[in-house]
């Protein structure tokens, strides 16, 4: 289910003083940092990647984890991108009503 604005604009907020917890390097996608993305949105729902490509590889590595992931997309500013999956089982982030 997509994301509500008011949803995106809370997510942006509660990710603003996140650190990076998976970073994509010179090597590009490797099925290691797949896995390092899976177990970091099943900890913590909402995550940083920090993607150190060109701008329009960055934009393909993005395109990429988030279909790989099933992740949403929340933002991106330059290397790095937001990323949101619901854990099903244990929920973390308190989403707004949309």
């Amino acid at each position: 289910m997509p994301l509500s604005q008011k949803q995106i604009r809370h997510l942006k907020s509660l990710a603003h003083h996140l650190k990076p917890v998976v970073r994509v390097g010179q090597h590009g996608i490797r099925d290691a940092v797949l896995e390092e993305l899976a177990i970091a949105l099943d900890a913590h729902e909402l995550i940083k990647v920090k993607i150190a490509a060109e701008k329009a590889e960055r934009i393909r590595i993005i395109q990429q984890l988030v279909e790989a992931s099933g992740a949403e997309l929340v933002q991106h500013i330059g290397q790095m991108a937001v990323l949101f999956r619901r854990n099903p089982k244990k929920p973390k982030v308190v989403l707004p009503s949309r």
